[in-house]
């Protein structure tokens, strides 16, 4: 959705390099550049002024004229700003002291309330909630059913006492329902309540009414983060007839232009709570300010993606994993099967490339990704049996042939995987070696990375750093007695009587050891 906003920002950063000093004109032009950014992004005129004026004042203050990177230094100043317009701190859930808490979800039809609702209650249930879920949208046809629909997909039970499509009192339904909770022992309660196609006095009233007959703990406004400035205006005209104390942004994956997220909070004065970015449950979670403007800027989201790595991935399998590698065994293609369906659950490769910082100068090639291509590769995988998983060093002709017709792809598709998987292994063998990354020097002295390879068959003492073993074969005897004492775990043999160590070492001992 900040693609444009991001980029139309790094261009006007883009001047700012190499300069050691900053004049008034490199600040009034890159803030003007800026000030057409927003506008463009959609961010409502009076908010941009506000930020502008900030930046600009600190700008032109001591921070920068006395920074040794100027240019650095403005984009930490917008990056402070955009957090502060997006709401500053992140802001929590408010739960009640005697439970049930009661969430009431209001807001425009259209703006995604009840899918909200499913995600919202299954983003609870893996906190350690027991929520469940109430149709108070007795009028939008169907609402009820997609509700219950969408209960059973989060594994959330769904209170309907009414069959909705006109009928029923919802004041009432939302009523009943906080009695329902405290006997079956809920701990929170969702009220999705009805919405109109634009803002009227019907709609407000009812949100009212619901809203004086449950007392809810949190009042979220939900709303379409594609509609722009409109936004605003639905969420001022909400503040003002009924009162919430959140926003919830849907439709964060669109492609609109954003001004949304960085207007309304600014403008109302309620924070931002959620965000929800996709069509899965999953993809919903709690809205971070400063996270969300280091995205804008392209420094990326490594917090985030972190935070989805630990929900994917099994810490029993990876410990495994890790003992498995320090037993010097290969990777193999169950083991590749198995990282790839736990990336496959933290989203799409796009997504999770697109929170790496410095991704927006590859944001074409990373938005053209084929996402297919992950599935077509475990087809591959799962066609093959056991035995060749674990060993793939057996894959014939014949074999590939097989592989290739059972899951509807081309021998060079499944020679190709192959390649790919050997090139992955090397490099899991040298990881598990203490080896380091391909390329790259072994480092002594860094934990696991001094030792490299473990030889296998005959052993062979370890080379010198220059020229091999030593010349002297006396001496080059001495050091292989010693290197085949520390394998064996005995003692290293004493040196001979007329060794000297180099005075340069010397120094190096405890005392007493000289």
């Amino acid at each position: 959705m900040f693609a444009t906003l991001s980029d139309r920002l790094a261009a006007s950063f883009k001047n700012l390099r190499g300069k050691g000093k900053l004049t008034d004109a490199d600040i009034d032009a890159t803030t003007r550049e800026i000030r057409v950014a927003l506008l463009e992004a959609d961010v409502a005129l009076p908010v941009v002024k506000d930020f502008i004026a900030a930046v600009r004042e600190r700008a032109r203050g001591a921070e920068v004229s006395q920074a040794l990177n100027p240019a650095q230094q403005i984009v930490k100043i917008v990056d402070e700003e955009l957090v502060t317009i997006l709401g500053g701190e992140t802001r929590r859930l408010r739960f009640a002291k005697t439970p049930p808490s009661v969430i009431m979800l209001a807001g425009l039809q259209g703006s995604g309330k009840t899918t909200l609702a499913g995600k919202l209650a299954h983003w609870l249930k893996g906190q350690g909630h027991a929520p469940v879920l109430v149709a108070a949208d007795l009028q939008r046809p169907n609402a009820v059913t997609q509700l219950q629909v969408v209960g059973e997909r989060a594994g959330v039970p769904v209170f309907a006492p009414e069959p909705g499509n006109g009928v029923g009192d919802p004041v009432a339904v939302a009523r009943q329902a906080i009695e329902h909770a405290k006997q079956k022992m809920f701990d929170v309660v969702i009220v999705d309540t009805a919405g109109r196609l634009g803002v009227d006095a019907e709609l407000m009233q009812q949100a009212a009414d619901i809203r004086d007959a449950v007392n809810p703990d949190e009042i979220l406004f939900v709303v379409d983060a594609m509609i722009g400035q409109d936004a605003v205006t639905t969420a001022q005209a909400f503040l003002d007839g009924v009162g919430f104390d959140g926003v919830v942004l849907t439709k964060l994956d669109g492609d609109a232009r954003g001004g949304a997220a960085l207007s309304v909070a600014k403008v109302t004065g309620r924070q931002v709570m959620f965000a929800s970015n996709g069509e899965k449950l999953d993809d919903f979670d709690t809205f971070h300010p400063d996270r969300m403007a280091q995205r804008i800027l392209g420094m990326g989201d490594v917090l985030t993606l972190i935070e989805q790595a630990e929900k994917a991935f099994d810490k029993d399998q990876a410990e495994e994993m890790a003992a498995k590698f320090g037993r010097g065994d290969d990777f193999t293609f169950e083991d590749f099967l198995a990282q790839m369906e736990s990336v496959r659950k933290m989203g799409s490769m796009s997504k999770l490339l697109g929170m790496l910082p410095g991704m927006g100068a590859m944001r074409e090639q990373i938005e053209n990704i084929d996402e297919r291509e992950v599935d077509r590769t475990t087809a591959i995988i799962k066609s093959m049996t056991p035995e060749e998983r674990r060993n793939h060093k057996i894959l014939n002709g014949s074999r590939r042939q097989r592989i290739a017709k059972g899951s509807g792809r081309e021998v060079s598709d499944v020679n190709a995987l192959v390649e790919r998987f050997t090139e992955a292994q090397k490099m899991m063998r040298q990881l598990a070696a203490g080896g380091g990354m391909p390329g790259m020097p072994n480092m002594p002295g860094m934990p696991g990375m001094g030792r490299g390879k473990k030889a296998k068959g005959k052993a062979v003492a370890p080379k010198k750093a220059k020229g091999g073993r030593s010349g002297n074969p006396a001496k080059r005897a001495i050091e292989q007695r010693q290197w085949e004492a520390r394998q064996s775990g005995e003692g290293v043999p004493d040196l001979p009587e007329d060794f000297q160590l180099p005075d340069e070492l010397k120094g190096l001992l405890p005392p007493g050891s000289r």
